[in-house]
């Protein structure tokens, strides 16, 4: 049988599906499922700036009692009975989540302001987490903020997380960025260990009936892969950090794609929860077939053999292919019946 092992922040998986942060990563008994359905890793549902915030001076207090004892620093956590709050009910659940699960479990921050917030990622570390998925989520409204305000401020969220864990670190990004490339070449020299692409931008909805801002979620199909295809083609080989695509991976086709451009990794989530759990078998049990079919021994064989600096057309990823894809439609041929 193929081998499906590959290498993701310096973690061994299984094979390259990860579960990613979704409801599905919110209690024990999901994300034991999520392992037992062939899950090779888990992103834990994101922990938000915003419920942080309200924890300051417990933050405050739990980072200076005990600091001196790393390896005993979970227990300092406060008991869910006595602290019913939204941050500590998280870290409880990492720490949960590392007894129980023979796989690796990712925490995620989710934020988008160089502030306090981000010492919370030690107290991720000191939960147990694997590596931390950092979702840096930020949507600009300044009309006077600059491109370059906007990176910079994405780089001393990295910078600030960074300097407070020796974990592995990988950034959720957007693809919005004026140079997306040259964006992800600042992340890994600033200390990223893994990029994620991409974010998935939500877009809020106008119900006409109540004249309100409603929010919408839709989630998301095949056609979504292109994009972060695309750039992790471009990037592969020309950074070092693992990449992971997200967005669009719902077959196995998708993940035998995201493999032959360069990821490291496939997530996870809209096709869970569309169609269940055993939707992860199903993509692993059609993986192998593909790979037994055209006699790939390993993920690692095709990884990146179709990536921008090995394809025998590298422009395919570029212009050229916007000019060629534009020409290529021809109308069908209408027939009138007589």
């Amino acid at each position: 049988m193929p081998d499906l092992t590959t290498t993701y922040l310096g973690l061994k998986l299984k094979n390259p599906i990860i579960a990613s942060a979704s409801p599905l990563s919110d209690s024990i008994a999901s994300m034991l499922r999520l392992e037992e359905a062939g899950a090779a890793a888990i992103v834990m549902s994101s922990l938000f700036e915003e419920q942080m915030a309200w924890e300051g001076d417990a933050l405050e207090h739990y980072l200076s009692f005990g600091s001196e004892s790393y390896s005993e620093a979970t227990s300092y956590f406060p008991e869910l009975s006595d602290f019913n709050i939204g941050p500590q009910e998280h870290l409880h659940l990492l720490t949960q989540a590392k007894q129980k699960l023979s796989i690796p479990v990712i925490a995620s921050l989710n934020g988008s302001s160089p502030t306090g917030w981000t010492d919370w990622a030690r107290l991720a570390q000191e939960a147990g987490a694997d590596a931390l998925e950092l979702n840096e989520y930020y949507i600009p409204t300044d009309l006077q903020m600059t491109g370059s305000e906007i990176e910079e401020r994405y780089l001393a969220v990295l910078e600030m997380v960074r300097k407070n864990v020796s974990i592995p670190v990988a950034v959720k990004l957007s693809p919005y960025f004026s140079s997306t490339a040259n964006m992800c070449k600042r992340m890994v020299d600033a200390g990223a260990d893994g990029l994620v692409l991409f974010n998935r931008f939500y877009q809020p909805d106008i119900d006409l009936e109540n004249l309100e801002v409603v929010p919408t979620l839709v989630l998301s199909s095949s056609n979504e892969l292109r994009l972060p295809l695309r750039w992790v083609s471009i990037l592969y080989g020309r950074i070092k950090a693992d990449m992971a695509i997200t967005g669009g991976v719902h077959t196995a086709s998708d993940v035998l794609k995201a493999m032959m451009v360069g990821a490291s990794a496939t997530m996870m989530a809209s096709e869970i929860l569309r169609n269940g759990y055993g939707s992860i078998g199903t993509v692993l049990t059609d993986t192998i077939a593909w790979m037994e079919e055209h006699e790939y021994n390993s993920i690692e064989q095709m990884k990146g053999s179709m990536s921008q600096i090995h394809v025998a057309d590298p422009a395919a990823f570029e212009r050229a292919n916007y000019m060629k894809m534009l020409h290529s439609w021809k109308p069908k041929p209408r027939y009138i019946s007589s």
